[in-house]
């Protein structure tokens, strides 16, 4: 798997949130190399204990996956990207696609579900 080319990190490393030291401890993972890590995980479709360790520690990629979609950073991303490709006609908003899929009703919906005889009764 391919990590973040120069070019991709230059537009994407100042958009994460920095490190703050007012609270003293020692200095974060490297940002890029955890990003590597995400990414390769969301690519694979794999556990996160099988990150490999070029990546660092897995706890480590969770953690900051999840802190940075509670913080926006994701957001930010998104639409950051969505403005480059945009401005280099990159980015076709007249091709759309809408998902409808909507989670099945459990045991698939109400005509499949056998009544039970004292609810029968009422």
């Amino acid at each position: 798997m391919a990590a973040l080319t120069e070019k991709q990190w230059a537009v994407l490393s100042s958009l994460l949130p920095k490190q703050n030291f007012e609270k003293g401890g020692r200095p974060r993972a490297s940002d890029r190399k955890t990003l590597n890590g995400i990414l390769w995980v969301l690519r694979t479709g794999a556990q996160w204990n099988e990150l490999p360790r070029r990546y660092g520690a897995y706890p480590t990629a969770w953690r900051r996956l999840k802190r940075w979609e509670e913080d926006g950073t994701w957001e930010k991303i998104w639409k950051r990207l969505l403005v480059l490709l945009s401005h280099e006609d990159k980015l076709k908003l007249e091709i759309g696609m809408v998902d409808g899929t909507f989670a099945p009703a459990k045991k698939g919906g109400i005509w499949l579900v056998r009544r039970r005889k004292a609810k029968e009764l009422k």
